[in-house]
């Protein structure tokens, strides 16, 4: 009965709030492991007129709640029922939600999340790169980060400390890792027989599963070279099938996550009057 009740809020959320959400798809289990498939849906509000609200606009965004009677934003009225009791509980929680409401900067266009590189995975690993380099002191050459650690897009407009933590929500910290160009060489093939993750600091080309050309800093990579890599403790052994520190020559990991990290380009780069935004720039072809 918990379970029911739990999936009828969820259920009664979902036809109330105009917000897109990640839904994890479990497959059936084969011989070595359990695979994920993840879908994305869009809750338009289509009942109710609602909208996301933020710090200051709770009425306007989701309406208003008078005993057990929900006034809709669109001027709909529902006496009891579940969508009165699926706005109360939404309405009421939002004071304690007030914080990640704040504005933090402003996207004047959205950066979605794309395969094989987009403007946000870019954004990210870039940035990413630098923070560990600042933090590490040594060059960093190169940056691996993966996909399925961006759960959500960046918005068009203004961005809530909300869309960061929801952006990058998993504790994972950053971590600088020596690797010889031998060594580099190996996981870009690997993915380029399976599937690419973010990359920086790369630029590779793929053909029918195989690794046609890599090159770090412009120029081909040096397999007797030792290359600093900025990823993130999730990839260190085992995480979306890397395991970065294998061969590694060193290993640094630091407290910092990765909210931290982005959270902090996002204020500063609001705090110098620059927009968030990014590019793709053809880091990885795959012919």
């Amino acid at each position: 009965m918990k379970n029911n009740k739990g999936l009828a809020l969820l259920l009664a959320v979902a036809l109330l709030v105009p917000c897109a959400a990640n839904a994890g798809n479990r497959q059936k289990p084969g011989k070595e492991k359990m695979t994920f498939t993840w879908s994305r849906a869009r809750m338009d509000g289509s009942r109710t007129g609602v909208t996301c609200p933020g710090k200051d606009d709770v009425e306007k965004a989701l309406g208003r709640i008078d005993g057990s009677v929900y006034y809709a934003p669109d001027g709909n009225v529902f006496k009891g029922g579940s969508v009165a009791k699926v706005a109360d509980v939404l309405i009421g929680v939002q004071p304690a939600m007030s914080e990640v409401k704040e504005v933090v900067g402003f996207s004047p266009k959205a950066m979605v999340s794309e395969y094989p590189e987009s403007a946000l995975s870019n954004w990210f690993i870039d940035n990413l790169m630098k923070a560990v380099e600042e933090k590490s002191g040594k060059k960093v050459d190169i940056g691996i980060a993966n996909f399925g650690g961006i759960r959500v897009d960046m918005p068009k407009g203004d961005i809530l400390k909300d869309d960061i933590l929801s952006m990058f929500p998993f504790r994972n910290s950053i971590v600088y890792v020596a690797l010889k160009g031998s060594d580099v060489r190996a996981i870009l093939e690997d993915m380029a027989a399976g599937r690419f993750q973010v990359l920086g600091g790369v630029r590779a080309v793929a053909r029918d599963g195989k690794l046609v050309s890599a090159e770090i800093g412009g120029e081909p990579i040096d397999d007797e070279a030792v290359y600093g890599l900025a990823t993130i403790s999730f990839l260190l052994d085992g995480g979306d099938d890397l395991s970065l520190s294998r061969n590694a020559l060193e290993v640094i990991a630091y407290p910092e996550i990765i909210y931290d990290v982005m959270i902090d380009v996002v204020r500063s780069e609001t705090a110098a009057g620059r927009p968030i935004e990014y590019r793709k720039d053809g880091r990885i072809r795959i012919l």
